[in-house]
């Protein structure tokens, strides 16, 4: 069993930044493919962005790549997104999700453990 809680949302202007983090209980933490997907108001969750157990591999939907970052610190179970250059649309609330691989997964059903969303609102 894993539990994963986000922290980090907030407010921002556009074109501005945000570093969001999850924290992940477990001692099986460093074993786990890591996901972080968001969903905006009457939207489906999209997978954003994912990073594989040792952090040696990431991937990234289109619309972050070159913008969003993620990492992760398996000393520390936490995964981290850093998001420069933001813009209006990508407001959403942003889920931190674990999934039972040590390879990159892109879609949901391919995650175990989710947490409980952070909201993330960009102003233009």
């Amino acid at each position: 069993q894993v539990r994963v809680v986000e922290s980090g949302g907030g407010l921002v202007q556009a074109g501005g930044s945000l570093r969001l983090s999850c924290a992940a209980s477990g001692r099986t933490f460093s074993t786990y493919t890591m996901g972080w997907f968001r969903q905006a108001p009457g939207k489906e969750r999209d997978f954003v962005a994912a990073i594989n157990w040792s952090g040696s591999s990431t991937y990234y939907t289109d619309s972050v790549k070159g913008r969003f970052t993620i990492s992760r610190d398996n000393a520390e179970n936490t995964v981290y997104l850093q998001m420069n250059s933001l813009k209006p649309e990508d407001t959403a609330v942003y889920y931190c999700a674990a999934g039972r691989y040590r390879d990159l997964r892109f879609k949901r059903d391919e995650y175990d453990y989710w947490g409980q969303g952070t909201q993330v609102t960009v102003s233009s």
